[in-house]
């Protein structure tokens, strides 16, 4: 299985046989990145927001379309997928709404999506998403849970990797903090690899002699 990060929370996933979801694609412009290139068989939206919403960017013809889609459902006839609703800020969305994160199964690894998330969500939340292979958490603040919340995220959902997502890199018009801050929180606590790429290429047999969480930071698309 292959997952690339293209910046912002955008996320392609790409199973053995080569089937493809995407995850919140954004137009690249809007935010001042370079919009995503690659074509998807499914597009998962955790919310109808336009840095996180651009369908017709990644997808292929007929592709699914699943915005904010909550319940268990099947991605190709085969991946399991499930949304979950929770906020995009700390007042059960009265500011900025809701969003859906997703729990996704590609080649037996557990993928969780956590979109926009602006809360910390507890123990009773943490136990229906797990278990997770791969987090992919926000970590930027302004409009999400800021670095030491992600830090709190990371260690209610206890994943092998945690992938840090939806912070500023050149270039970025949204006002987020850079991945540097959460990097220092958690560097005591967990192993940081710093990638020199922006794709992680993993097997459930590889996770699964991943003992503790490590942080996997992706480089930004070039």
């Amino acid at each position: 299985m292959l997952i690339r990060w293209h910046g912002h929370a955008c996320f392609e996933i790409v199973d053995s046989a080569g089937y493809t979801i995407a995850v919140d694609p954004h137009d690249g412009y809007s935010i001042g990145m370079k919009p995503p290139s690659f074509k998807a068989d499914a597009v998962l939206i955790t919310h109808e927001h336009f840095d996180h919403n651009a369908y017709n960017v990644v997808a292929k013809p007929g592709a699914e379309r699943y915005s904010m889609k909550e319940g268990n459902f099947l991605l190709g006839g085969k991946h399991r997928a499930r949304g979950v609703k929770l906020y995009h800020d700390k007042v059960k969305g009265r500011r900025r709404g809701e969003v859906v994160v997703y729990r996704i199964e590609v080649d037996g690894v557990g993928i969780l999506h956590l979109g926009d998330l602006g809360h910390i969500f507890d123990e009773k939340v943490a136990a229906e998403l797990k278990p997770v292979d791969i987090l992919m958490v926000p970590v930027g603040g302004t409009f999400t849970i800021d670095p030491r919340e992600a830090f709190e995220v990371v260690k209610l959902i206890d994943p092998k990797i945690a992938i840090p997502m939806h912070y500023w890199v050149r270039g970025v018009n949204l006002p987020l903090q850079p991945v540097d801050v959460f990097i220092e929180i958690v560097k005591d606590a967990y192993e940081v690899i710093t990638a020199k790429t922006n794709e992680l290429a993993v097997t459930a047999e590889d996770l699964h002699e991943i003992s503790k969480t490590k942080i996997y930071v992706l480089s930004p698309p070039s």
